[in-house]
């Protein structure tokens, strides 16, 4: 599945807290530059590629519809190690041209995060996959920028009764 044109192109999966991309904006300053935004990713094991592409387009609408703009350009996804070998993300990210980074439950478990999951924690060792992978592949924390996270928690159930979560943060201005 080929992903929206809104989502852009790939950028490196962790950058520095104040890097954006080249073509990226912010609102109010080059209407005609994108708002970069990174993706949280997390999904049951073995969740199709379908759900997850699925999953990612809804939120991105929703940051878009929040935001006001329809120009929003993918430059970081990641996930959690968990996950590096999970069939239905890499074939996302791979069709959106994305490079995933994959974070430690320690490392995600450190990030503060407005919905955490004691049932996330249970199976992975963080309360957090998505709202903290979006966090720091952003390179940015809701300490930094309360209104950092454009997407909190979008989850959908697939057809086959798997999930797949996406959180969007956006890019430090």
């Amino acid at each position: 599945m080929s992903p929206p044109p809104s989502q852009g192109g790939a950028a490196p999966a962790a950058p520095a807290p104040s890097a954006t991309g080249p073509g990226c904006g912010t609102l109010g300053r080059v209407a005609s530059l994108p708002v970069c935004v990174a993706l949280g990713l997390g999904c049951d094991r073995g969740t199709p590629a379908e759900t997850i592409a699925q999953a990612v387009a809804e939120a991105l609408t929703q940051a878009a519809i929040r935001l006001g703009t329809p120009a929003l350009e993918v430059t970081a996804a990641a996930s959690i190690t968990l996950k590096a070998d999970e069939a239905g993300l890499l074939e996302v990210a791979a069709a959106a041209g994305w490079a995933l980074h994959f974070y430690d439950a320690e490392r995600l478990a450190g990030v503060t995060v407005p919905n955490p999951s004691a049932t996330v924690r249970r199976y992975t060792g963080t309360p957090s996959v998505s709202e903290a992978a979006a966090l720091l592949a952003a390179g940015t924390s809701l300490a930094a920028d309360p209104g950092a996270l454009l997407v909190e928690k979008h989850r959908l159930r697939g057809a086959d009764g798997r999930n797949a979560t996406v959180s969007i943060a956006r890019m430090p201005r």
